[in-house]
């Protein structure tokens, strides 16, 4: 499913589980020393999502790797590589794309019910809340919203490294969902005067929700 959220140009590789696989099971002993004190459902994500992103960067002609955080718990990909992992309740995935092709990528999923009560004023601005208020309830969107957020904050934050701009947290963004195309849009706050609008994409199935930020390379450069 994930892959239909990716633009084609981006010829990315993905992978997606719906399960988990045995704990520790092809983890670099780099990883397994990560997790040693975690538990036994952590490890299992760990060791899943993983297993997603090996499989993604294999896609790409890549020889598996250990996937590292970095002091943001963000992973550290391969030299020349981007990418994007989430995990959910029953679902993990992972997207990679050579950084010639793509600028950054950000997923998220999430389980499809609503947040819990009190949540949406948290992490929603006002103008946000007043934007879902007017939607149907085909679809949860209070945690569409805080997914696309979650994605928005995975691509943008390699950039904001490089560019000293530095989100404290995925609510620092501003999304507008377009229900009938399945896109939306999430800008950095506080207003930033370079280009920081970025495009997503989203889907909604019975059991989730998932969202893909996709950062291209503008036209004529590298």
């Amino acid at each position: 499913m994930i892959e239909s959220l990716l633009p084609r140009s981006a010829a990315a590789g993905s992978s997606e589980h719906f399960g988990d696989t045995p704990d520790g099971e092809g983890l670099f002993p780099q990883e397994r020393a990560l997790i040693a004190r975690a538990g036994a459902g952590r490890r299992r994500e760990f060791t899943t999502v993983r297993a997603c992103a090996r499989l993604a960067l294999k896609e790409l002609g890549l020889a598996p790797a250990a996937l590292l955080p970095d002091e943001s718990g963000a992973p550290v990909w391969p030299t020349g590589i981007v990418g994007s992992m989430t995990h959910c309740r029953g679902y993990r995935a992972a997207v990679v794309a050579r950084r010639t092709s793509v600028r950054a990528l950000g997923i998220d999923a999430e389980p499809h019910r609503p947040l819990r009560e009190g949540v949406l004023r948290l992490v929603a601005r006002p103008e946000e809340q007043a934007a879902l208020a007017g939607l149907d309830g085909t679809v949860c969107w209070g945690r569409l919203l805080f997914s696309a957020k979650e994605a928005a904050f995975k691509a943008w934050s390699p950039g904001a490294r490089a560019g000293g701009i530095r989100p404290r947290s995925p609510h620092d963004f501003r999304v507008t969902l377009h229900p009938a195309g399945g896109t939306f849009q999430a800008e950095i706050l506080p207003d930033h005067p370079e280009a920081t609008r970025l495009e997503g994409r989203w889907l909604a199935t019975t059991d989730l929700l998932l969202t893909a930020v996709s950062v291209l390379h503008a036209p004529g450069t590298p």
